[in-house]
């Protein structure tokens, strides 16, 4: 699946296929109980604004007013077979004033130089969170921006002062000067439940207000993201990012961000930021201009079914510790690669992506209490957590591994060779053996020479010959995990031991 920012694409032009109408029968369901947007639709449409971004340039004769990839001729075309008119002129549009009755700020001292050699960069959506001018967006509407302009539904167009970024929520906020504006309600993310009516306004295509509808569709949907996205079938398109996702009581339950697409167009999947947590963003930019977050440095992966099997967990959850950073808190309250965190302050983690949560929002230099499953046995951990630092480049080992020692390999596939003392302290481990050859079992789970073996099954590796006698009993009926490092992370691989040969 790819997501896409939805500002960043043009669809292609699609040709609907004309189905005649059905004859009218008796029977025919009447168009009973179908939700009427229009009373929503007037209540929040003035909150909602256009938002467009400039760059300066130094060449002239540059094209201007258009979202990132479309030019005059795919326009003009978009518009002739979707809408049967010619394409109109837009505030922006190459040749037109911006102020007056042509979408303007209406003299507002904000109303930028036509004069300027600016190149439009960008175009997207936003909602006003406050009568003083707060707009919220998204981070990538206004990326690389050198100017930002939100033009509101009664076409007074305005500069906007950034107040902050967080790249990570993919959440923005900008400032306008003005007073007395129409603001949106808030509403609760949580309780969102799948199969509610929603619907989107924005500025697709730089189509200001256009308002579309469907259903939520999914919730905490995953995308590798730092948060659990709000799956909808609302037809969301370039240009509707940054814009709210509403409910049927007119409140603003997310931020339309992403969709899933192969063409750039919508494909009847989007997703939107859930709005508490956008909120809690906004608020910290508001105070401060940036978001701190928190952080216990470890890298984690999911927990498999397999591996929780092979583990003796009662069901595949939590979120499986890959590396600690060295003198990390996490490396400092004890946490080591291979251990399974179940629990955060008391809260249960039922996926790897809910623990970068759970830790980020709490406040650096709190004391929080981690419960990891190790060697078929739950522990509690006391940590600190530390404040998150931009991330930083790991460098990766260059030492050269021992020239291999061929031997007969075991019931997993393996030949395993003992590490030096110094490698093991240089790597920064207290054990393991380094895999020289593999084939069978081994081979078919993506094992590698290089690899080391840590752990099979709860029992720590700490010589070639241990691993051999170990691995010598395993049986071929149950699955075993073992607790492998490849470069810099750690993670368990189930795998099924082959009959002994005779």
């Amino acid at each position: 699946m790819t997501t896409f920012s939805v500002r960043k694409f043009l669809a292609t032009a699609v040709v609907a296929a004309c189905v005649p109408f059905a004859p009218h029968t008796a029977s025919a369901a009447p168009a009973a109980n179908l939700p009427d947007f229009t009373d929503l639709v007037d209540k929040v449409g003035p909150a909602v604004v256009n938002i467009r971004t400039t760059t300066r340039v130094t060449s002239s004769g540059t094209r201007g007013g258009l979202p990132p990839g479309m030019d005059d001729g795919d326009m003009s075309e978009f518009f002739r077979r979707f809408f049967g008119i010619p394409m109109p002129q837009s505030p922006q549009s190459p040749g037109m004033p911006r102020g007056g009755d042509n979408g303007g700020s209406g003299g507002s001292q904000d109303t930028p130089d036509s004069n300027d050699p600016e190149q439009n960069s960008g175009v997207g959506s936003g909602f006003i969170l406050s009568a003083d001018g707060y707009v919220m967006t998204n981070a990538h509407v206004i990326d690389d921006a050198d100017t930002i302009y939100v033009t509101l539904t009664d076409k007074r167009e305005f500069k906007a002062k950034l107040i902050g970024v967080d790249d990570r929520t993919d959440v923005a906020v900008v400032k306008i000067s003005a007073a007395n504006l129409p603001t949106i309600t808030i509403g609760d993310s949580n309780k969102v439940r799948v199969g509610e009516w929603v619907v989107a306004i924005g500025s697709p295509f730089g189509l200001e207000n256009t308002v579309t509808a469907g259903i939520v569709s999914a919730k905490g949907r995953d995308t590798g993201d730092y948060l659990p996205f709000i799956q909808t079938d609302v037809a969301v398109n370039p240009g509707n990012s940054g814009g709210p996702l509403i409910n049927m009581q007119g409140e603003v339950i997310g931020i339309n961000s992403q969709i899933y697409s192969r063409t750039g167009g919508f494909m009847g999947i989007s997703f939107a930021i859930p709005i508490d947590e956008a909120m809690r963003v906004a608020d910290q930019l508001k105070a401060s201009g940036k978001v701190v977050r928190g952080r216990i440095a470890v890298a984690i992966g999911e927990v498999t079914k397999d591996v929780a099997d092979s583990l003796g967990l009662p069901k595949s959850q939590g979120a499986l510790v890959s590396s600690v950073e060295p003198g990390g808190p996490a490396d400092k309250a004890g946490v080591q690669p291979g251990d399974i965190i179940l629990k955060f302050n008391g809260h249960s983690v039922d996926t790897a992506t809910d623990l970068p949560r759970m830790v980020g929002d709490t406040k650096p230099g709190t004391k929080a209490t981690i419960t990891v499953w190790r060697k078929g046995q739950t522990r509690d951990l006391p940590v600190t957590i530390a404040e998150m630092q931009p991330d930083k480049s790991a460098k990766a080992d260059q030492r050269k591994p021992q020239p291999p020692k061929q031997r007969a390999t075991n019931a997993l596939g393996l030949a395993v060779s003992d590490i030096p003392a110094d490698q093991l302290k240089a790597l920064k481990l207290r054990n393991g053996v380094q895999i020289d050859a593999v084939d069978g079992p081994a081979a078919r789970v993506g094992l590698q020479k290089g690899d080391i073996v840590l752990r099979v099954g709860d029992t720590d590796i700490t010589s070639a010959k241990q691993f051999d006698e170990l691995t010598a009993h395993l049986d071929s009926q149950k699955m075993v995990a073992l607790l492998v490092r490849r470069g810099e992370n750690t993670q368990f691989v189930p795998i099924r031991p082959r009959s002994a040969q005779k």
